[in-house]
């Protein structure tokens, strides 16, 4: 067990995820405005034979396709450093080339990046050879070994097992679904953009790159809701006389919202660092409705990104509509229940200790 921990595979992969974020959020909302405007992803755009939308859309798709060379290559990289690159990249490809898909695409960069430190470890080559090491005899050996193996051993089985586990997901009854839905949704707002979220992006985004749209889009939804549920419960307090926010909180509610309309969720990280507690069992609870809602509804998004741009992606825009509302509602309601009063003078006490914060004395700083 102490020999895995070493290994640190969650560490990588979370590190890779975090390279492979910024692509799926530009790729997404190309994919995204692109087909909202009309636009289809082609496989080759021939000049004079297509708009702007279909080329945004197309930049996109072509982006989506590439995830399993990134996620290899971005696995490899956290591992081996510089001499990891070429052959995360050159085994991802491989692994895209047999059908292993995204999970190939993590094996790959696991396996690319052990390779490749053990072949840093265990070569010994002459003094005039060693900078050649990073940039020629590392990446040569680590693609060619790394490269046989993922075609000719692990391939295989990783394409049945994805399309065992495509199968699976494609065949689940309604009470499955609402049940898987809840799964999914309570794990991807619990942390709002942390570890566990992400772990959950990378198997729902295996599912998508199978052509499964449904896990994913039910995380993403969720994403998209919680900031806004956070927002919908000030005004659900209002109503019933509460002050649930002080003015700092409130003021971090006019960035969050907007941010959560496209999929970013972590502006309602500083409101919930105030009352984890409360937050997080109405994140949970709106979370797990919304994901339920999503999947039993079959909400399709093709696109891993975009909040609600991702609507019009969607075979029934209603689906994800429906989904958006009951998560936003059950947050917002709950949120807004749970939530202790905060006096006038609680407010002003907590106002007046953030601007002490914020004060600072040039006394307090001496050149030595």
């Amino acid at each position: 067990m102490g020999k895995i921990k070493e290994l640190n595979l969650k560490g990588h992969l979370l590190t890779a995820i975090s390279f492979l974020i910024p692509i799926v959020c530009g790729a997404g909302f190309l994919i995204a405005i692109g087909m909202g405007f009309g636009g289809l992803s082609q496989g080759q755009l021939v000049q004079g034979e297509f708009e702007i939308w279909d080329a945004l859309a197309t930049m996109g798709g072509a982006a989506l396709g590439l995830l399993p060379i990134v996620i290899a290559t971005g696995i490899s990289y956290s591992i081996a450093d510089k001499p990891g690159i070429a052959p995360g990249f050159i085994i991802g490809l491989a692994a895209n080339a047999i059908g292993a898909g995204f999970i190939g695409g993590i094996l790959g960069g696991f396996l690319s990046g052990y390779l490749a430190l053990a072949i840093l470890k265990h070569l010994k080559v002459p003094k005039w050879a060693k900078g050649l090491m990073p940039t020629l005899i590392i990446p040569f050996f680590t693609s060619i070994i790394g490269g046989l193996i993922m075609i000719y051993l692990i391939g295989s089985p990783i394409a049945a097992f994805t399309s065992l586990l495509t199968g699976a997901l494609n065949n689940l009854g309604s009470t499955s679904l609402l049940a898987f839905g809840g799964v999914v949704g309570l794990l991807s707002g619990i942390d709002y953009g942390g570890p566990i979220n992400k772990t959950v992006f990378a198997f729902v985004l295996t599912m998508q790159a199978e052509g499964v749209n449904e896990p994913i889009t039910a995380l993403q939804l969720v994403n998209t809701a919680t900031p806004i549920g956070f927002g919908l419960a000030y005004f659900i307090a209002k109503m019933f006389r509460k002050n649930i926010y002080t003015p700092i909180e409130t003021e971090a509610l006019k960035s969050a919202v907007p941010m959560g309309a496209i999929n970013i969720v972590e502006g309602v990280i500083p409101i919930v660092m105030n009352n984890i507690v409360r937050c997080l069992i109405a994140t949970a609870v709106g979370g797990a409705a919304g994901g339920a809602v999503s999947m039993s509804l079959g909400a399709d998004a093709t696109v891993p990104f975009g909040g609600l741009l991702m609507l019009p992606t969607m075979t029934n825009p209603w689906t994800g509509v429906a989904a958006l509302v009951v998560n936003i509602l059950v947050t917002g309601f709950t949120l807004a229940l749970i939530m202790k009063h905060k006096t006038q003078e609680e407010i002003s006490l907590k106002t007046d200790d953030d601007d002490e914060e914020d004060d600072i004395d040039l006394d307090d700083f001496k050149v030595i």
